[in-house]
C-alpha cells in the first residue's frame, strides 16, 4: 500500500469476524438468520405498536423507539460484514468508515440515554400512578425520544469527526468486523491516550451513571410493589419490569466492558465476541423479550391473527 507522509492514502481493509474459523460458511449462516429474526421481530413490533390503539402509551412509545434503534444498529454493521464474505473484498472507504463509526456510537448513546427514560418512565408508573397522565403527555414522550436520538448524534458526531482526524501508518487492516473506534485507534502513528481518556470517561457518563440511575429507579420500584396489596398488580408491575431489566443487563454489560476496560488488556477475540453480543444478538433478543413476556402485546398479537383469520373466512 501507497504512503503519504507515514499515512496510507487507501482505503481500510476490514479482517472481518469469522477470518480463522474453519467453518465460516456455517457461522455467516447463523449471522444471517439472527439478523433476519432481528429485523422482523423489531418490525412487528414497530407496526404492532402504531397500529394497535391499545398499545398508545408512554411505555409503548418508548419501545417503538427502542425497536427502531435496533433495527438501524444491526442494518448498521451486518450487511457490509456479509457483502464482505461474499464478494472477497473487505475494502472501506474513509467516509464509510466514518460514517459507521458514526451511526454506531449515535445509536449507541441514544438507546443508553433511551433505556434510562424507560426506566424513568416504570419509575413514575409503578410508584407515581396518580401523577403518571399528568407528568408523561405525549408531548414529553416525544421529548423523551427527541432528546435520545439528539443526544446520540451530537455525542457520535464529535468522537467520529475527531477519531477519524488520526493519522494512520502501515497497512490499514482493522480487526474487526465493522469501523469501531478503538480498533481504528490501533492503526494511529500519533499517541492516542489521551483521547482513550475521553472514550473512558464517555463511558462513565453514558455507561455506568445511566446504570446506576436505572439501578436506582428499580430499588424504589421493588420497595413499592413489595407494599402493594393486589397480587395481580404486583405480578404486572413485576413483569413489565422484568423485561425492561432483562434488555438493560444485555445491553448495558456487554457495552461496560467494552468501552471501561483498557484495550490492552482485552483481548482480540473477546472484544469481537463482546460486539457480536450487543450489536447482532441483542437486537434479535430485545423484541422477543418484550414479546413473549408482556401479556398486552400478546393480546395485540392475538387480535391482528383473529382479523386475519376472520377475513380469510369471508
Amino acid at each position: 500500500m501507497g504512503q503519504e507522509n507515514g499515512s496510507s492514502t487507501t482505503d481500510f481493509v476490514l479482517l472481518g469476524l469469522f477470518s480463522d474459523s474453519r467453518h465460516p460458511g456455517l457461522l455467516i449462516a447463523i449471522v444471517l438468520l439472527i439478523m433476519g429474526v432481528a429485523i422482523t421481530g423489531n418490525s412487528a413490533l414497530v407496526l404492532l405498536i402504531w397500529s394497535d390503539t391499545h398499545l398508545h402509551t408512554p411505555m409503548y412509545f418508548l419501545l417503538s423507539q427502542l425497536s427502531l434503534m435496533d433495527l438501524m444498529l444491526i442494518n448498521t454493521t451486518v450487511p457490509k460484514m456479509i457483502t464482505d464474505f461474499f464478494s472477497g473484498h473487505r475494502d472501506i472507504t474513509h467516509i464509510g468508515c466514518g460514517a459507521q463509526i458514526f451511526l454506531y456510537l449515535m445509536l449507541g448513546v441514544a438507546e443508553c440515554i433511551l433505556l434510562t427514560l424507560m426506566a424513568f418512565d416504570r419509575y413514575l408508573a409503578i410508584c407515581n400512578p396518580l401523577r403518571y397522565p399528568v407528568i408523561m403527555t405525549p408531548r414529553v414522550c416525544v421529548k423523551m425520544a427527541s432528546s435520545s436520538w439528539t443526544g446520540g448524534i451530537v455525542v457520535s458526531l464529535m468522537h467520529a469527526v475527531y477519531a477519524m482526524h488520526f493519522p494512520t501508518c502501515g497497512a490499514k487492516e482493522i480487526h474487526h468486523f465493522f469501523c469501531e473506534v478503538m480498533a481504528l485507534l490501533k492503526l494511529s502513528c500519533e499517541d492516542t491516550s489521551t483521547y482513550e481518556k475521553v472514550v473512558l470517561v464517555s463511558g462513565i457518563v453514558f455507561l455506568l451513571i445511566p446504570f446506576g440511575l436505572i439501578l436506582t429507579s428499580y430499588i424504589l420500584i421493588f420497595l413499592t410493589v413489595l407494599h402493594m396489596n393486589s397480587p395481580e398488580g404486583r405480578n404486572k408491575a413485576l413483569a413489565t419490569c422484568s423485561s425492561h431489566l432483562s434488555v438493560v443487563s444485555l445491553y448495558f454489560g456487554p457495552a461496560m466492558i467494552i468501552y471501561m476496560t483498557p484495550g490492552s488488556f482485552l483481548p482480540v477475540e473477546m472484544d469481537q465476541n463482546l460486539f457480536v453480543f450487543d450489536v447482532i444478538v441483542t437486537p434479535m433478543l430485545n423484541p422477543l423479550i418484550y414479546s413473549l413476556r408482556n401479556r398486552e402485546v400478546l393480546e395485540a398479537v392475538k387480535k391482528i391473527l383473529c382479523r386475519k383469520l376472520m377475513f380469510k373466512q369471508k
